[in-house]
């Protein structure tokens, strides 16, 4: 039995939650998600428990593929109420000297050593606010109610400018630790 996916997701006010088969939709103050669910795990909304539930077929509960997928069901619905209600939040720090970040229109332009800068596009429903540069350090805060958009956004931003070990400089997470290199010795 999967410990996660027979849990029901409850559904805070001001929320509404859509059934369709095996479509899912949910809308919320933030905005309006969608999931289409693996034939394999049945998706039923009860109004009188306010929740979400996902089953299973008893007679595939064996099979460990079934189990995974009902447990991943279950916590995107849970991802997807969260989305519409909070919204979800990447930070990512630019650190070099002189490299900055700016917002343009519909896509972010990213000054980071190269000859020339990098305009990436920002997705519908995603929002990128950039900071005041602190000292070398420049912060990107990625905002949205989809946690998959927002996730892959962000590691967009990052792959421009992996962040190196032995400088430190790049584009990394707020929370990541770059793990630094000595580098070489001269002399003895």
């Amino acid at each position: 039995m999967s410990r996660i996916g027979k849990q029901p997701v409850t559904i805070p006010a001001g929320v509404k939650v859509a059934v369709n088969g095996s479509v899912v939709s949910i809308e919320g103050p933030k905005g309006k998600l969608s999931l289409t669910a693996h034939p394999d795990v049945k998706v039923s909304w009860k109004e009188a428990d306010k929740a979400v539930h996902c089953e299973i077929d008893p007679a595939r509960a064996g099979d460990r593929a079934v189990r995974s997928l009902w447990g991943t069901t279950r916590a995107n619905i849970r991802n997807m109420v969260e989305g519409v209600t909070k919204g979800y939040e990447r930070s990512l720090q630019l650190v070099g000297t002189g490299w900055s970040a700016a917002v343009m229109g519909k896509n972010l332009k990213l000054v980071c050593g190269f000859a020339n800068s990098i305009m990436v596009p920002i997705p519908e429903g995603i929002t990128v606010a950039v900071d005041k540069a602190q000292g070398e350090t420049t912060p990107i805060k990625v905002s949205g109610y989809d946690k998959q958009l927002v996730g892959q956004f962000a590691s967009a931003v990052r792959a421009k400018r992996k962040p190196e070990p032995y400088n430190g400089k790049g584009i990394k997470y707020a929370e990541e630790v770059i793990k630094r290199k000595q580098g070489k010795q001269f002399g003895s």
